[in-house]
């Protein structure tokens, strides 16, 4: 696709966000693409100099090893402007060091954004003007709606990109290439013969320097909300007829609306927890109410399970499981897929009985299909196999693949502002349960595999 993007602003450059994932993934995307020109300009509060501005990009170039023509010249074009984003006199500065059309990339927090769009509407604004928002999207459905609202004004749906790097494009296109380029695969892919699906994305770090925003968030804002029903849309849909934006997020969407608490009872459907004080790789945690920068009052989970049901005719029936966590004993990145157990086995064999499994891991991407099959030494023996395969890593970060969608003016990888608000509507139950104390907030220890009650996914 052809680049509509002249120059790319950063709003937030000084921020943790920029450094460790934005910068190295604008140096990936040119070292990669060298034919690639555009204007860096980084904005932010602190008074920094273009100095010590392109300073932090070199920094964040190298851990990328970036190089190359396209780097070069940007690395001696970037600026910085320190401004206050809230303010329209602000805004227009950097309006006015852009060349060509510009993107607006909110590396902010969610109410300085809001703000920021609040003085955007004040000014005449740049034509071809596109606007790129890390979530959360809004804090809840009203939120979110209002947040629309007032984007709708600025620029057009489709110049807006909400960013969920979960949907990076290797990630998003192994999904439909695995489900629809399998005709093996896509007739058994319904309620008829799987049981359950469960996505996992539990991390084995702790807190990390993140109360600022994770204390306020927790495990269900943070990941379920939004990067995991996201997820969920991919692998649910229906099959596109194109790898375009319409088809692509129209399928999404149609999953998203579908989809609710399992049976509207978010008591049953939802459990929460926190990590008291332990041992992750070696490294002692504290508890996280002791976590600097965290306030014990707010209640905050630090991992969290939701099961939702989607009412269309292929998913009616099967129990879908969201799951996210830190400070947990293993990494797991996963959507695990538990078939329908054979109905029956001829008497005379014996061994393992547990049903097909498929698990589809999460960066890096791979799949392994658990099967029983009969042993080389006792043929009436069933034994547990996995047939493994791994996707390859992709060639570009999965923030820099949402870049060159932003770059390109393809909002393919991007949510949309009504699956925006259907996840929030989705997850509504669960938060008001949670506020009333309705789920208890259980604790595990940091290094542990969750709560010993909570039962065991996979």
């Amino acid at each position: 696709m052809t680049q509509s993007v002249g120059t790319l602003v950063i709003l937030g450059a000084s921020g943790d966000l920029s450094s460790r994932l934005l910068l190295p993934a604008i140096g990936q995307l040119l070292t990669h693409h060298p034919e690639r020109r555009f204007h860096l300009v980084g904005s932010g509060a602190e008074d920094w100099t273009d100095a010590k501005w392109r300073s932090v990009v070199k920094a964040s170039f190298k851990t990328v090893k970036a190089g190359g023509p396209a780097v070069d010249e940007l690395l001696k074009s970037t600026v910085y402007l320190s401004a206050d984003v809230t303010k329209p006199d602000d805004l227009q500065r950097i309006f006015d060091a852009c060349d060509g059309a510009p993107a607006l990339y909110f590396a902010l927090p969610p109410a300085i954004t809001a703000k920021a769009c609040e003085a955007l509407g004040k000014l005449t604004l740049p034509a071809g003007l596109t606007l790129a928002l890390e979530k959360p999207f809004g804090t809840d459905k009203r939120s979110a709606v209002a947040l629309n609202k007032r984007l709708a004004t600025l620029v057009p749906e489709d110049q807006i990109h909400r960013v969920d790097h979960f949907l990076g494009n290797s990630t998003v296109l192994n999904l439909i290439g695995l489900r629809f380029a399998n005709s093996i695969l896509e007739p058994v892919w319904n309620g008829d013969h799987i049981q359950s699906v469960d996505i996992v994305y539990d991390e084995s770090l702790g807190l990390e320097d993140r109360a600022r925003y994770y204390d306020h968030a927790g495990a269900l804002m943070d990941m379920i909300q939004s990067h995991l029903l996201q997820v969920l849309a991919v692998f649910a849909m229906e099959p596109p007829s194109a790898l375009d934006a319409t088809d692509l997020r129209d399928a999404k969407a149609t999953v998203l609306r579908a989809t609710r608490v399992w049976k509207d009872d978010p008591v049953e459907a939802s459990r929460r927890a926190r990590y008291t004080a332990g041992t992750v790789d070696g490294e002692k945690l504290p508890a996280y109410i002791n976590e600097p920068g965290v306030d014990p009052a707010n209640d905050t989970e630090t991992l969290a399970e939701v099961t939702v049901q989607i009412d269309t005719w292929r998913w009616a029936g099967v129990p879908f499981t969201l799951r996210s966590g830190k400070a947990l004993g293993s990494r797991r990145r996963e959507i695990l897929v538990t078939f329908k157990p054979a109905r029956h086995i001829p008497r005379g064999l014996k061994g393992h009985r547990e049903p097909t499994m498929l698990r589809i891991m999460l960066a890096p991407d791979a799949m392994s299909l658990e099967l029983n099959i009969n042993g080389p030494d006792d043929p009436h023996e069933i034994e547990r196999v996995a047939l493994s395969a791994d996707f390859g890593p992709g060639l570009l970060l999965a923030y820099a693949e949402v870049l060159e969608g932003i770059l390109d003016g393809d909002p393919s990888l991007s949510v949309r502002g009504d699956t925006a608000v259907e996840m929030w509507r989705i997850v509504a139950p669960v938060i008001s349960a949670w506020k009333k104390d309705d789920v208890p907030l259980q604790s595990y220890r940091a290094g542990s595999d969750g709560p010993a009650s909570w039962k065991k996914i996979g």
